[in-house]
């Protein structure tokens, strides 16, 4: 028995148990994502004789899944909120901004860091390319708010503790990397 005759069995018994309950359920707004590597097709799943629709990225609870569970998708959807957030903040992140660099990491742990971290540890088979995506994002953002270079590899100098994001500092001179 496959795993789609086995949700379609399961769907049957929801069917016969909403019907029981008299719960109604909108087969309209449903849809399915068979997660798989496999590039076959699989057989339709039908809710009360209603044909349930494959989507291939899903949205739940703010992750966005594709069929191979490779968070391509997420990181994408997850660069394009920081965008505008970080443009939002920028009076206070940026060069001119007469915020202390401590001041504007605590800014940016508040408001921006939490925009990429919710569902980080569902990422453990996230592609290198999708988490490289968030670390450039991430880069242009720190040498913006200590006004780096453009070659300078910010994630060196600056440290940012996730339990105390005061714990930070900004080298010129000497890059080390400290990550708590």
């Amino acid at each position: 028995m496959t795993a789609s005759t086995r949700l379609q069995h399961h769907i049957n018994l929801l069917e016969a148990w909403a019907t029981k309950w008299k719960i109604k359920i909108n087969e309209t707004n449903s849809t399915h994502v068979t997660f798989t590597l496999r590039k076959n097709q699989f057989p339709p799943i039908f809710f009360n004789n209603i044909l349930i629709p494959e989507s291939p990225p899903v949205r739940y609870l703010g992750m966005h899944m594709d069929k191979k569970l490779n968070w391509r998708q997420h990181t994408v959807k997850k660069r394009k909120q920081i965008d505008p957030k970080f443009k939002q903040l920028y009076w206070l992140l940026g060069i001119k901004s007469p915020l202390s660099l401590e001041n504007k990491v605590l800014v940016y742990n508040v408001a921006i860091k939490p925009i990429w971290t919710y569902g980080i540890e569902l990422w453990g088979c996230a592609s290198n390319s999708s988490i490289a995506t968030l670390q450039r994002c991430q880069s242009k953002i720190l040498r913006s708010m200590a006004d780096a270079p453009r070659k300078y590899q910010i994630a060196r100098s600056i440290t940012i503790s996730a339990s105390h994001p005061s714990k930070m500092s900004y080298k010129k001179e000497a890059p080390n990397i400290t990550t708590v």
